[in-house]
């Protein structure tokens, strides 16, 4: 009964004119009121959010900024000197940090294992062979050291288990991770006055894991026009193309703007996974909090970071490319040692290394930045 009357209603509210329905005065109303409904709810905050950046942002599409709109103070030690203050920082807390290096060694090897001797020995052998007449002397030797250098960064002398690589690969993005986030949550933990042990930041540091891949997996996108123009630089070396001076010209070009953009997107992106450690942050707001912070500032923290990468990728040649020369030697004198894991031990424990050095200075840097509140002009 209830469900005809409602149905009389429904039709009682549309009335009819010839062959086109008129809707009543009831109907529009409720139309209306669904239309609100949706502006609220969908189309305002749209329209708060792209106010709010515009008050944020001094930039706007396809016009002109000038200087003394975005300028913004940015105090910063020099680069030999602020890589001293992240060395001073974390040489101070040696037991901390060390002990996690030892943890993430450990566990690296638990779970995933060491790379393999047979496979670098082997390699090793391949590469003398094969490239006999491109390395000769000392600077050859050096070389090929680099070549296995190359190839024990990339993976080439892990050997295939039970596990699958990309299983494999799960395992070790989740344990740098987790270093990453210790790192942060000690060096936040001490330069707030207190004296954290690694127990805590190993139980502690892992709340925002999620978010924090989150935001990684941005980098990777954000990352995908330099990969396109490396790919591409692979094609035209094979096809010839950079052989001819207009192709090459363009070629470069495209390439060129192409890493602009990349180094443009990540700069903030960097600077977001540590915000994204804060209590509370999510990911979409974290991103939006780091861009706010770089804005007007971006060449000067790029080039921090780029000398990041190039003190980090000296440091391995200057450690690790010694060391592949003297286990070639110590094996060639003592061939009882054959066995031995030196040179992938030694990757091991420099990765461990490189991950808590790049999570400190990135943390230090981000919280020289934040001290330095000023807005753009």
């Amino acid at each position: 009964m209830a469900t005809k009357k409602a149905s009389t209603t429904r039709k009682n509210n549309i009335k009819t004119n010839g062959n086109r329905p008129v809707r009543s005065k009831s109907h529009k109303k409720e139309s209306g009121l669904l239309q609100q409904i949706a502006f609220h709810r969908f189309i305002a905050p749209t329209v708060r959010r792209a106010q709010d950046l515009l008050q944020r942002r001094p930039h706007r599409s396809f016009r002109r900024t000038y200087r003394r709109d975005y300028v913004r103070s940015l105090r910063l030690p020099g680069y030999w000197s602020f890589t001293n203050y992240v060395r001073k920082t974390l040489w101070t807390n040696k037991k901390l940090f060390i002990g996690l290096v030892v943890a993430y060694i450990v566990v690296t090897i638990a779970i995933i294992g060491l790379a393999s001797e047979d496979i670098y020995s082997t390699l090793r052998e391949t590469i003398s062979e094969s490239e006999a007449g491109m390395f000769d002397g000392a600077w050859g030797e050096i070389g090929k050291a680099g070549l296995l250098l190359v190839a024990g960064v990339s993976g080439s002398f892990n050997e295939a288990s039970s596990d699958p690589q990309v299983q494999q690969g799960v395992y070790a993005t989740v344990i740098a991770l987790l270093t990453w986030l210790t790192t942060v949550w000690l060096l936040r933990a001490i330069l707030t006055g207190h004296r954290p042990k690694l127990r805590d930041g190993l139980y502690n540091a892992g709340a925002p894991i999620l978010s924090t891949f989150l935001v990684a997996t941005v980098i990777i996108v954000q990352l995908l026009p330099v990969t396109l123009a490396a790919f591409g630089y692979g094609s035209a070396v094979s096809s010839g193309l950079l052989e001819g001076g207009v192709e090459a010209m363009l070629f470069w070009s495209v390439a060129a703007l192409l890493t602009i953009l990349s180094l443009y997107w990540i700069t903030s992106t960097m600077i977001a996974l540590v915000v994204v450690t804060l209590p509370g942050m999510y990911p979409m707001q974290a991103l939006r909090t780091a861009g706010d912070l770089v804005i007007g500032r971006r060449v000067r923290i790029l080039l921090r970071f780029l000398w990041l990468g190039m003190t980090v990728v000296l440091s391995w040649a200057l450690i690790v490319i010694p060391i592949i020369l003297l286990d070639a030697w110590l094996k060639t004198t003592i061939p009882a040692i054959e066995s031995v894991p030196l040179v992938p031990s030694t990757l091991l424990v420099m990765g461990s290394l490189t991950i808590v050095w790049v999570a400190s200075y990135i943390y230090l840097l981000y919280r020289k930045v934040v001290d330095d509140d000023a807005a753009p002009a």
